[in-house]
């Protein structure tokens, strides 16, 4: 399976992509386009907390990558006028790691974490009390001679982001006082951001243009920016002027996405299940040995758009192919199934 294909499917953003990233990332709520319902929510949260001069209750947001889980962190601190620190649970290694940050957070800090379902037991046991007491238990000496010395911590605000919520363990989940989760995004409101980012990136995107794009970017704003720059290169190639609706689907059609936002891989996925198991229901194991992929890449990457959009289904015998994946006819589309 090819890397690069992979990469951009991924809501991930890439080492390259970061500076670029940055400078498309809304700067505040007013600028944010997409997740209403969430977005009032923190509002009221967020004003709540102002009023009363106290940390906001910590907040819990999942969803597949690239929805926005990092740029909603950034702007709630941004609306609290608090300081934003950044970590990730794999970066998280040790208690010591996470008992130092806490113990030196100024008062009303929100410390993001990323991919915090991966944060090790013992890191996540110290969170348990920082959470809700906002005090630490540090242990001194070990065997019959130990003793624990409880330190209070400055109050502080914990966003938590994950792609997989069901793996929280019931604990650390229950202390989130707000959970929120993000929703895939219509090709109107990816259209929105596409112009936004145009206009940014200094890039001539007609409306027509913006709609073809968003509509074949998986509902993800992150793959939405990055097909935009895939664009943007062809049209500077080979035609030298704004991106209209047919210089979009051609380019797009070079980078292997169909007119459903299919992706090589996508397609390689659903051709296996409908020609190697006959349609399902097939375990994901199996999949992921049959594609020569990463379980988890399937389960975080690949599926959630086809459930999505309903063409694979979920069942307790495994992933099955619904009417409309066995539907698919991937030459109507003009693409190759592989």
């Amino acid at each position: 399976m090819d890397p690069n294909e992979l990469n951009l499917l991924s809501g991930d953003p890439l080492p390259e992509e970061l500076p670029d990233t940055n400078l498309l990332r809304p700067q505040t709520f007013d600028q944010y386009v997409g997740q209403g319902e969430v977005i009032e929510s923190l509002k009221v949260a967020i004003q709540a907390a102002l009023l009363r001069q106290e940390a906001m209750d910590h907040v819990l947001l999942h969803g597949p990558p690239g929805l926005g889980k990092t740029t909603l962190a950034s702007l709630i601190a941004r609306a609290l006028g608090v300081p934003f620190l950044s970590s990730s649970g794999p970066a998280l290694e040790k208690g010591g790691d996470l008992v130092g940050i806490l113990t030196r957070v100024s008062p009303g800090t929100l410390l993001f974490i990323d991919e915090i379902h991966r944060l090790p037991r013992p890191v996540e046991e110290i969170l348990y009390s920082a959470m809700e007491d906002f005090s630490i238990d540090v242990i001194f000496d070990r065997g019959s001679s130990a003793r624990t010395f409880r330190h209070r911590i400055s109050p502080f605000t914990l966003v938590g982001a994950t792609t997989r919520a069901g793996l929280l363990s019931a604990p650390l989940r229950d202390r989130f006082g707000i959970q929120r989760d993000l929703e895939f995004y219509t090709p109107e409101d990816l259209s929105l951001i596409l112009l936004r980012s145009a206009g940014l990136l200094d890039v001539d995107l007609t409306q027509e243009g913006s709609l073809e794009i968003g509509r074949r970017s998986r509902g993800t704003p992150r793959i939405a920016n990055r097909l935009l720059k895939r664009v943007r290169d062809f049209v500077q190639v080979h035609a030298h002027g704004e991106i209209t609706q047919e210089l979009a689907r051609q380019a797009l059609r070079l980078e292997g996405i169909d007119d459903r936002g299919l992706n090589r891989i996508d397609r390689k996925f659903i051709e296996t299940v409908r020609t190697v198991y006959n349609g399902g229901p097939v375990g994901i194991e199996a999949m992921a040995a049959t594609l020569q992929m990463d379980p988890d890449t399937l389960i975080d990457v690949v599926e959630p758009y086809l459930l999505k959009e309903g063409y694979l289904a979920r069942t307790p015998s495994g992933r099955k192919l619904t009417s409309s994946g066995w539907g698919i006819d991937f030459e109507l589309a003009g693409n190759p199934s592989t």
